[in-house]
């Protein structure tokens, strides 16, 4: 009894040690419940080192633990429990190094509190098998791709279609999650949740992958693509300096206002919500997940206008649609690949040949026929299999054995059909490599009779490479240019105010923006390795407001058009500079004409 009691007391003490340690680490201070969500649960997620355990271990564990074999509302006690748990820590251990080892029992009673207070509140000691691959599969690590799909498999029918009690299931079990870690408020449960996620009626696999990873996901999941997000950029820097807190740089995301220029926050600051000067938590954020100097910005942008770069990648690849439920293992998780080109491979690896390359193979009428071929060949194997059991069952009569005769004889015609199919294919394959060659590399016959072709690549050559140069030469003498032009418009407006204030006047003053209490979502960049499109002020790091105002009619289509827009502004601006410089020099020139005639009246109406 008494040690049951110190056993309960222990448990008791672990289950209260990760929140009083999550309290600890202040996530309430996080202003957005979906920000603040997800930190928490990465929080879990680190701490019982689930992070560690590979979403494939945790199939592979599944297996090993008979779990795939027992029904989604079958029910395991907590000790079976316990053992699973511990079957994963100590096959992760072995996978670690000596020098990364973790504290086995630590973690299993740390993630055994936590799925009991989550999974089993009303104390019943039991769990079941849906509740725990629902919670470990969201939880461990790996892609969010990879998961979805083992999470579709669980959910979907023997057709490859998503039956929607189930999916209503995953939900209930996966949103208490949120609930666990005080956040049901903003990720509760709800009768409409399941519509909300997919109005449609037939829900296959890709479809599945594209709603929950969209931007954004469905409201009530919006939390789980975001904590992959986090552990993806807990270690990207930023040499960026932060507006508000002035750290000089940035670790995790990196947030630009869309309407205060050059103005950015660390993601501390803008959790908390916090602003200063113009800059309100009203104005539209961007989330940057990576970074990228000036010079890589401006390549990526002539790649992108030359067509060098996709203007957009899919989030995930696609899948086919399987038309059976896979099962809780690696090898049925993985898309196999097509049995057609195996069997080709190996038949021209066998003759001594290198594979073939799969633009040479994928032309349709080829590969329908190699088709045919394989399925026929396949067919008459599959007959002989069957002829062979039954002659060995019962005595064959002469009429199957000249059966058996013309089968085999049928067989050999075949393979020599292949045979020759397969010879013809090397041959083809010989020849087009043999043009490719040719034609990449250039011999000396063929530079003797066009000369002029040569020339011209080099001209070419010469001419990229000077108008690189140029470019780059022009962009420097652009940038110097805009700071001249900002120190010209900052004197004409000090002289501006001179006179204002000379007159009795006041300067104008920019209306402020006026802080509001809520602050909307940011706008997510399209990919962790994505950068914001590429603009002329983006090149202008350090250039004043008024310079960009100036140039902010207009994104040019490509770069030399944004020089000659440039320069055009440029020489229109510094033209009716010199002008109100002008005007200013003669309007203080007469003023000073007029005070000097004005004393030589008054001395002369004195004399």
């Amino acid at each position: 009894m008494i040690e049951e009691g110190s056993k309960r007391g222990k448990a008791m003490v672990e289950k209260r040690q990760l929140f009083v340690e999550m309290r600890a680490q202040n996530f309430d201070v996080i202003r957005l419940s979906t920000y603040r969500t997800a930190c928490k649960l990465r929080f879990v997620q680190k701490r019982c080192n689930l992070h560690l355990v590979d979403v494939w271990n945790m199939i592979e564990a599944f297996r090993d633990s008979g779990l795939n074999t027992l029904d989604h509302n079958a029910e395991i006690n907590v000790s079976r429990l316990e053992t699973i748990l511990s079957s994963i820590y100590y096959q992760l251990n072995k996978r670690l190094p000596t020098t990364h080892q973790i504290n086995v029992e630590q973690s299993i009673g740390l993630l055994l509190n936590f799925m009991v207070a989550t999974y089993d509140s009303e104390g019943h000691g039991k769990l079941t098998v849906f509740s725990m691959k629902s919670m470990l599969a969201t939880m461990c690590g790996g892609k969010i791709v990879d998961k979805l799909r083992y999470i579709f498999s669980q959910i979907s029918d023997s057709n490859g279609v998503m039956a929607f009690a189930k999916f209503d299931q995953f939900l209930r079990e996966v949103l208490k999650l949120p609930t666990a870690v005080f956040e049901g408020p903003s990720f509760g449960y709800t009768e409409h949740s399941v519509r909300t996620c997919f109005p449609q009626q037939k829900i296959l696999l890709n479809t599945f992958l594209d709603i929950l990873m969209a931007d954004p996901p469905p409201q009530c999941l919006v939390w789980l693509p975001l904590m992959h997000r986090l552990a993806n950029v807990e270690n990207v820097f930023h040499p960026v300096e932060c507006s508000y807190c002035r750290s000089e740089s940035m670790m995790g995301f990196r947030y630009r206002c869309q309407q205060c220029h050059g103005y950015q926050l660390c993601q501390s600051c803008f959790w908390r919500g916090h602003a200063n000067g113009p800059h309100s938590n009203q104005h539209q954020m961007k989330e940057h997940s990576s970074w990228k100097s000036p010079a890589k910005k401006l390549s990526h942008a002539i790649s992108k206008s030359l067509g060098c770069v996709p203007i957009g990648e899919p989030p995930h690849p696609m899948f086919p649609e399987q038309s059976e439920k896979p099962q809780d293992t690696m090898a049925h998780t993985v898309q196999p690949k097509p049995v057609a080109n195996n069997m080709n491979n190996t038949m021209l690896m066998s003759s001594g040949a290198p594979t073939p390359t799969k633009s040479v193979l994928e032309s349709p009428s080829r590969l329908d026929e190699e088709h045919r071929l394989i399925a026929r060949y396949a067919a008459r194997l599959a007959a002989e299999a069957g002829n062979s059991t039954v002659s060995s069952s019962t005595q064959c009569p002469p009429t199957d054995l000249s059966f058996n005769f013309d089968a085999n004889k049928q067989q050999r015609q075949l393979i020599a059909e292949l045979e020759n199919k397969n010879r013809e294919i090397l041959q083809e394959i010989q020849r087009l490599r043999l043009e490719h060659e040719q034609a990449s590399q250039p011999t000396p016959e063929k530079a003797q009779q066009n000369p002029t072709l040569l020339a011209e690549l080099r001209l070419l050559r010469h001419r990229k490479d000077e108008l690189e140069r140029r470019m780059s030469a022009l962009q420097e003498s652009r940038r110097e240019l805009m700071v001249q032009l900002e120190g010209l418009m900052r004197l004409l407006k000090d002289e501006e105010q001179k006179q204002a204030t000379q007159t009795g006047g006041s300067p104008h003053s920019s209306p402020s923006h006026g802080a509001g209490c809520s602050m909307p979502m940011p706008i997510r960049s399209t990919s962790a390795g994505s950068t914001p499109t590429h603009t002329p002020q983006d090149c202008l790091a350090g250039v004043g407001g008024d310079v960009l105002e100036a140039f902010a009619h207009g994104v040019p289509r490509n770069l030399r058009n944004d020089l000659l827009v440039a320069a055009d502004s440029i020489t229109n601006t510094m033209s009716s500079l010199v002008k109100e410089l002008h005007s200013v020099d003669d309007a203080a020139e007469e003023e000073d004409n007029n005070m000097r005639n004005g004393g030589l009246r008054d001395r002369a109406e004195a004399e």
